[in-house]
């Protein structure tokens, strides 16, 4: 399990980031099973399943728990999808138009603290990679004029858009923010990196310059 939020009692999985649904708009339709995990239901439906898996292990029916734990897949994702998005100013941007770059694409939210650090980390990596990097800053689960007002703030080099639930989804389940995923030139995947970990940065930095140094 390389991403979150996933909950674990002992060492069995509880539940997995798809069952807490996709963030952004139109959340949790349908996805998982504490979505959308704002209502009393799927809250209580989490209570239940996570109290039923504690009752187990504590009496030392662990077998059982594991026999009745979620199993996860997570697919890597291959290639850099087909998309199509008008920026905050009005351009259209398209899978197309990045064709020859490494592209790295950062699902963010304007309530995020941690995405915060990581676009103005990103900026810093447009100005050092230049037109070798293109750098696609999707928001989810805010505002336009949040948005607006926070690009405007931070005034970065980077394309900021809004993220529809289809083309988050388009990118495989979006279940925490940042998550940031990076393909090489040809539009093949180079990473995926999912929250934003003291060593986010070095690891990222060090792929990038792999393909776009």
């Amino acid at each position: 399990m390389r991403r979150y939020p996933a909950i674990f009692v002992d060492d069995v999985l509880v539940a997995t980031p798809k069952d807490f649904g996709f963030y952004g708009k139109g959340e949790g339709a349908g996805d998982g099973r504490y979505t959308p995990f704002q209502s009393a239901e799927s809250h209580e439906r989490f209570r239940n399943d996570l109290s039923k898996m504690i009752d187990l292990i504590l009496s030392g029916r662990k077998a059982e728990a594991r026999a009745r734990a979620p199993q996860t897949t997570e697919a890597a994702l291959p290639a850099l999808p087909e998309f199509s998005v008008t920026d905050l100013d009005g351009h259209a941007l398209a899978r197309a138009d990045l064709a020859g770059r490494a592209v790295l694409v950062e699902f963010w939210a304007t309530w995020c603290p941690p995405c915060r650090g990581t676009l103005a980390w990103l900026g810093d990596l447009k100005k050092k990679y230049g037109d070798r990097l293109a750098i696609v800053a999707l928001a989810v689960q805010s505002d336009e004029a949040d948005v607006r007002k926070l690009a405007g703030d931070l005034k970065l080099p980077l394309s900021w858009s809004m993220a529809t639930p289809d083309l988050a989804r388009s990118f495989g389940d979006i279940t925490s923010v940042p998550t940031m995923f990076l393909f090489d030139r040809s539009g093949k995947a180079a990473g995926a990196f999912y929250g934003a970990p003291p060593t986010l940065h070095h690891d990222a930095e060090s792929r990038i310059a792999s393909i776009a140094g």
